[in-house]
């Protein structure tokens, strides 16, 4: 009896993923070893615009990054710019190139026996379509109250962040177009040289990001490049375009981009001379969007070939998405700009979520109209399975071949809305509705827009991934247990306001099978 005991309790260790405790970490420094001036909070102090690179600016423009020093006394009371961005829904307009800014939010010291107590840290990569967005926008104080150090960051956008050129590969020893991912690799770097500054662990940081932040970190977890630089991961509907596209292609596009900008020698001369003005208004790449590139440097190959090869940096990871993930999209690209879905277009905006239009037919076979309350709702269901829900599901079962790996469905239908007007559908648990429940967005208070049963999921949201971010599993935050995802436990914790519960219909529900077979997942 007492050896089943023990294999039983085994197993359930095996399930659960606690078996990753760390040894309380100290370290010996002084309280003035950080003499920047910082804001004082309720929670600790938050110190920002801290610059973590030099500005890309002149001959830097298009290069990796110049990775800078501590700046000693700073005041760190004010905001950086944002990377240039038009305006938008999703980030504040800006045409600053100074814009490599990072900012730290501290919670207050604790003192062991020892020394300090050092401080899990979790880096928030914001998203945005890599166009839009920055980090101070992002409030972290419901993670920074469970004792976690948080550093948010920008890095640079569109086409001065991602886009390729001849030119720029030539210059760059055979590789251009991921400068934004590089900026990512700096400012990690100045984590791992600099947090102990501010009371963090730099053997116990956690990358997190949503939407192209959770693309990112999939790509740092593909990239050679930022090995070591973190130990843990967290992807919020970031598996949408796990086969980047080849230097090649970016590079035509690039070619073609800078004879609209006003480059049509394609000089890097004349690409450096260009004003941002120039470049934001004629940076549209077109359907595909801004996206990481295999140029052989920083990603050698596709985060799906690296996945799927077992060739990656092998961290703990929670991966997810939220369940109608796609409403956000059928909005902005039809009810928003003045053609809602019809019966009569249903086809054609199946087509515009990126099907190939030889399988729309096929494919509308499976989400037929009378099934759902408007063919807005339709397409959302569809572009949710297609985008995010069936490639989280592919990365999650290949992730956790290698790696402890925990998978969740972000399911609140009440979700609030607060970036988009009413439109004709209920955009349920949108693309980017789970931010809210574990940051404060857009200038607001985290969770100033949730009611008593939503603050409680957020609760228990903050718990897991302060917990994931402390012991590598959030099966010590108090919350309902969360299995971790295997061959034995094909189980997703489904994140809903009536408490998390586990399930294991993922697949059925979101049609993985047709999937798999239409587009060979």
């Amino acid at each position: 009896m007492c050896s089943m005991l023990k294999a039983l309790a085994g197993s359930f260790v095996l399930a659960v993923g606690v078996g990753s405790l760390q040894a309380q970490a100290f370290y010996h420094g002084h309280d003035d070893d950080n003499t920047m001036t910082g804001v004082e909070t309720d929670y600790g102090t938050k110190y920002l615009g801290i610059p973590y690179a030099e500005p890309p600016v002149g001959d830097l423009r298009w290069k990796a990054p110049q990775l800078l020093e501590f700046p000693e006394d700073y005041d760190a009371t004010t905001v950086g710019a944002g990377c240039p961005q038009a305006p938008s829904a999703f980030g504040l307009p800006s045409v600053s190139e100074d814009c490599l800014y990072l900012n730290v939010y501290e919670p207050e010291k604790k003192r062991g026996f020892w020394g300090h107590i050092k401080r899990p840290v979790m880096v928030w990569i914001h998203g945005g379509a890599f166009t839009y967005g920055e980090g101070h926008t992002y409030d972290p104080e419901k993670l920074v109250e469970e004792g976690v150090v948080v550093v948010t960051v920008n890095y640079r956008l569109g086409a001065l962040g991602f886009m390729a050129h001849p030119a720029l590969t030539a210059e760059g020893g055979g590789a251009s177009g991921n400068y934004g991912l590089m900026d990512q690799q700096a400012a990690l770097q100045w984590v791992q040289d600099n947090i102990e500054r501010f009371g963090g662990d730099p053997d116990r940081v956690t990358i997190f990001g949503e939407s192209a932040g959770g693309l990112s970190v999939h790509a740092q977890i593909a990239s050679p490049k930022a090995e070591e630089l973190f130990s843990g991961a967290i992807i919020q509907s970031g598996a949408y375009a796990l086969a980047q596209p080849p230097l090649q292609q970016w590079e035509y596009l690039g070619a073609g981009l800078a004879a609209a900008m006003g480059c049509p020698d394609q000089s890097l001369s004349c690409l450096r001379s260009l004003s941002v003005e120039q470049i934001l208004a004629n940076q549209d790449p077109g359907p595909v969007g801004w996206l990481p590139v295999v140029d052989g440097d920083v990603l050698p190959q596709t985060v799906q070939s690296a996945l799927q090869s077992g060739d990656f940096n092998k961290v703990p990871v929670i991966e997810g998405t939220t369940r109608d993930e796609y409403s956000l999209f059928t909005a902005l690209n039809f009810d928003l700009v003045g053609n809602p879905v019809t019966a009569e277009n249903y086809y054609t905006a199946i087509a515009q979520s990126g099907i190939p239009v030889e399988a729309v037919p096929a494919v509308a076979s499976f989400y037929p109209l009378e099934a759902y309350s408007s063919p807005g709702a339709a397409v959302t269901a569809l572009g949710t399975d297609f985008l995010f829900a069936c490639n989280s599901l592919s990365s999650i079962k290949l992730l956790s071949q290698h790696v402890p790996t925990y998978g969740y469905e972000f399911d609140d239908p009440n979700a609030p809305q607060i970036l988009l007007p009413p439109v004709s559908f209920p955009y349920g648990s949108f693309h980017s509705s789970e931010i809210q429940y574990l940051l404060g967005t857009n200038g607001q208070a985290q969770g100033v827009n949730l009611s008593d049963e939503q603050k409680q999921l957020s609760d228990d949201m903050v718990r897991y991934w302060t917990s994931f971010a402390k012991f590598r599993t959030p099966n010590l935050s108090g919350a309902p247990l969360w299995i971790r995802y295997g061959s034995n436990y094909e189980l997703m914790k489904s994140l809903k306001p009536t408490g998390p519960v586990s399930f294991n219909n993922f697949a059925e529900a979101h049609q993985c099978d047709l999937w798999s077979a239409v587009l060979g997942y």
